[in-house]
């Protein structure tokens, strides 16, 4: 057994070496009670949306351009099929107007619902979660990218069904007002029609059924219908889109009617984003 005794082992080992300071650390300051860094400051609203804009634009370039034609050509064929059994008056106004707002339904609220759908099934959601992003900026951003792609569509087929139908051309210039107002209320319908989808086919199908809504009962002429249908053709946001757009082939347009329209159509279209935003962050958390 050794002799030594333990004050001996020491000062012949020394004594302990002091703790390093961290990097950027003062003399005599505790790492413990070094404060916390600052998180960033969470994005505001509009840059982030500009950002989710810019994002799914260049994203859906591609891809989307070729449903965009195929969107346009669907709707000018019906308009030729109508053409044989319409002959002018208030119903080829409506036949050219309903066709016309048919191609956003189809990229707002089809492409929408399944695009919303898919994310979800595939987990996507989780990527913009992450993401120091408000949530209306995600669903305001790729409403409007998908919005984007409708009015070159929107301005073909119109002028297509106005030489057909033989009407008047100058009250074109609504479709700047008519688009972003129907594509707003489509689009927030297709962004909650994906997001509260169960499961990615009901997403898809909930989708078609809406754009065959948009159809049958935006293109035919409401004289036609029976009053149910007319009742529940007046339920469909894009409706009103249609009836403003319809007015304007009148000789004399009754404008107070029209921007009635166009107010209902944009006030729809607030409620539907709203609750787009609202089924976001319901599924964000899931």
């Amino acid at each position: 057994m050794s002799e030594r005794t333990p004050g001996a082992v020491a000062q012949a080992v020394g004594p302990a070496p002091a703790p390093v300071p961290p990097p950027g650390a003062a003399a005599g300051t505790s790492p413990v009670s070094r404060p916390a860094a600052p998180l960033a400051p969470r994005a505001r609203l509009f840059p982030a949306l500009a950002a989710v804009y810019r994002a799914q634009l260049s994203r859906a370039r591609v891809s989307r351009i070729p449903l965009l034609f195929v969107a346009t050509f669907q709707s000018v064929g019906i308009m030729v099929l109508m053409r044989g059994v319409v002959d002018g008056g208030s119903e080829a106004r409506a036949v050219v107007a309903g066709s016309s707002v048919l191609v956003v339904a189809f990229v707002a609220l089809n492409l929408l619902a399944q695009y919303f759908g898919q994310l979800r099934a595939s987990g996507g959601l989780d990527h913009y979660a992450t993401l120091p992003v408000p949530p209306a900026s995600v669903v305001l951003g790729a409403a409007a990218a998908y919005a984007s792609f409708t009015l070159p569509g929107t301005l073909v087929t119109a002028v297509f069904g106005c030489l057909l139908f033989g009407l008047p051309m100058g009250g074109l210039w609504i479709l700047a007002a008519v688009v972003p107002l129907a594509g707003a209320a489509l689009a927030g319908l297709g962004a909650a029609l994906g997001l509260l989808a169960p499961r990615q086919e009901l997403a898809t199908l909930a989708g078609q059924l809406g754009m065959s809504a948009a159809l049958l009962l935006g293109v035919l002429p409401p004289e036609r219908m029976p009053d149910p249908i007319v009742w529940a053709r007046d339920l469909l946001p894009s409706t009103y889109g249609v009836e403003a757009f319809a007015r304007t082939f009148a000789p004399h347009p009754d404008w107070a009617a029209v921007g009635l329209d166009l107010g209902v159509c944009a006030a729809v279209g607030v409620l539907s984003l709203a609750v787009a935003t609202w089924a976001y962050r319901r599924a964000a958390v899931r």
